[in-house]
């Protein structure tokens, strides 16, 4: 399971990271280690990939990669202390708008964003190839 935090700026930018190993840009998350809380998973792959504190608030978001099994939880959080910086484990930092999300991050990654950014108080479930959604379930 993995987990990623939403964390989102006064002026309605979310954080974004360039991973080392692929270049692409995603908000910070990765695996939970095996007896890890989900809390302190999200805590902890932020920190590692962006040298801030955050604290979750709220569940946006599961998703399932249909083709290795994978379930992302994903998490609007706020940031509590320190400045994102780039890290061991990401090449860049910045703040994107809603807009740039949408026409430069993948399908799969920048719709978790736009359901963090949009959604309610029911977390919205969908399912994905790896590229692609295949189909929403709330």
């Amino acid at each position: 399971m993995s987990v990623a935090a939403v964390v989102i700026d006064e002026d309605s930018r979310v954080l974004v990271i360039q991973r080392r190993d692929n270049g692409a840009w995603q908000i910070p998350g990765g695996v939970l280690e095996l007896e890890e809380k989900i809390e302190d998973g999200v805590r902890r792959e932020v920190a590692e990939e962006t040298g801030i504190s955050v604290e979750p608030e709220r569940l946006t978001g599961i998703y399932k990669n249909m083709k290795l099994g994978v379930v992302a939880l994903v998490f609007r959080a706020r940031l509590v202390h320190g400045v994102p910086q780039p890290t061991e484990e990401s090449a860049a930092v910045d703040w994107w708008t809603k807009e740039r999300v949408a026409a430069e991050m993948n399908e799969t990654f920048a719709v978790r964003v736009l359901d963090a950014m949009n959604s309610g108080l029911v977390p919205t479930v969908r399912h994905h190839d790896g590229t692609q959604l295949t189909s929403r379930s709330s």
